[in-house]
């Protein structure tokens, strides 16, 4: 992608800002100075910094196709935006088969669009209120078409004020989703989950089956779901089934398993967010890191008691993402719970001091997951953009007018 210059008055004096594409030869040290500029936030309020660990594209670089815009002035980087584009679900349809087969006479199958997400759009504080974020975004909209993206969305919090007013005042989207991340600590006492459930690792190539079975017509749900369940990121896919249905040992793979499924049964993917970046959050005062610290003390000291120990937030900590969180029948909601429990324990094995999720505000299976209130976010907001007119999802009709559905799949690519 070629460069553009955008020309600015400022302070009586002209001001040229290039956008162009991220070269990592010599653009990682000033992006990493704007990201740490545009995190920490003011002196004495808590907030959250990202170690990217050197690598800015790190959020994307797992998605089929993907880009990172900078801004400079001179030989200064002043903002930065990446985009990624893929293929989901927006929507579903009555397939009607044909007679004399063994299928059902119609089933519900998905209808599919090219999505673009755009995230990590920074400006450094001192070179806003000049259009530079805008600009950002509409070089990357550019992108977007050229590669055939029909839908383009983004997320922030919802308070997030000057974020919002640029995307929905001047960039032309409209408020979609909002979903809830959910995070729960990982204390220093290990979980116990319900001794009447088994817990089944699947190899891939079942966890593939089952999720395009069961969640293929689920609102952003990947296509290429394979590619996500078979990353070295993915530490696994693990169900839950009542004791005495299935085991490790008797699993008959996920065929035998839909042929003939327990009563109730949960399934969830983790991905492993800590190779890729880090968090750490800043700006808290000597009062709260010192009674962190002492429940973390007493939670190593006795075990036994399982108490509820707040994890050190406040040095670089990793963690780990559930995806793919769903399950049927009148027990899910406690299968649910023994796999998180599960998940738990796989964080802690791996040295991660929080879990989290994000799930549509109407998950039936919401209330299952534990989270800290005050570590998740009640209401993350995403905003979408219809992108052109030539479109695939003729049968769903404009999808940033539908009602949200029951469930979303949020790929874990794009957390």
């Amino acid at each position: 992608m070629r460069g553009e210059e955008l020309a600015f008055e400022v302070g009586g004096s002209m001001v040229v800002v290039t956008v162009r594409e991220f070269d990592p030869s010599k653009d990682t040290e000033g992006v990493e100075a704007v990201e740490r500029i545009c995190e920490v936030g003011p002196s004495g309020k808590l907030s959250l910094f990202t170690d990217l660990h050197g690598d800015p594209i790190c959020r994307v670089r797992n998605s089929p196709t993907f880009l990172m815009l900078v801004a400079e002035i001179g030989q200064e980087t002043v903002g930065m935006i990446r985009g990624c584009i893929k293929i989901v679900t927006c929507g579903k349809k009555l397939q009607r088969h044909r007679k004399n087969t063994t299928e059902p006479a119609s089933k519900q199958v998905p209808v599919y669009t090219k999505l673009a997400y755009i995230l990590g759009l920074r400006v450094s504080p001192h070179h806003r209120r000049m259009g530079i974020g805008l600009k950002l975004v509409q070089r990357l909209e550019e992108w977007f078409r050229e590669n055939g993206a029909e839908y383009a969305y983004m997320a922030t919090e919802k308070d997030n004020v000057a974020s919002v007013k640029l995307f929905t005042d001047k960039c032309g989207y409209s408020k979609f989703r909002t979903p809830s991340i959910l995070v729960n600590p990982v204390f220093a006492h290990s979980l116990t989950p319900s001794s009447n459930v088994t817990i089944i690792q699947l190899p891939p190539n079942d966890a593939e089956l089952l999720y395009r079975t069961k969640f293929a017509t689920t609102e952003f749900f990947p296509r290429d779901v394979d590619s996500v369940l078979n990353n070295h990121l993915t530490l696994g896919t693990f169900l839950a089934v009542p004791l005495g249905s299935y085991s490790p040992d008797t699993w008959p793979g996920s065929p035998g398993f839909l042929a003939d499924p327990p009563p109730s049964w949960g399934l969830l993917s983790v991905w492993n967010c800590k190779d890729v970046f880090t968090l750490q959050v800043m700006g808290a005062s000597r009062v709260k890191k010192v009674i962190a610290k002492t429940t973390r003390l007493l939670d190593r000291a006795f075990p036994w008691l399982r108490l509820p120990s707040i994890p050190n937030i406040f040095q670089p900590f990793g963690f780990h993402f559930l995806y793919g969180l769903g399950g049927e029948g009148p027990r899910a909601q406690k299968m649910v719970r023994a796999l998180c429990a599960f998940a738990h324990n796989l964080a802690k094995d791996s040295g991660c001091q929080v879990v989290a999720t994000e799930v549509s505000g109407q998950e039936p299976l919401r209330c299952a997951i534990p989270h800290w209130k005050m570590l998740s976010c009640e209401e993350d907001l995403w905003c979408i953009k219809r992108l052109g007119e030539d479109y695939s999802d003729g049968a769903v009709g404009d999808w940033t007018k539908s009602p949200p559905g029951i469930s979303i799949f949020v790929d874990p690519r794009e957390f």
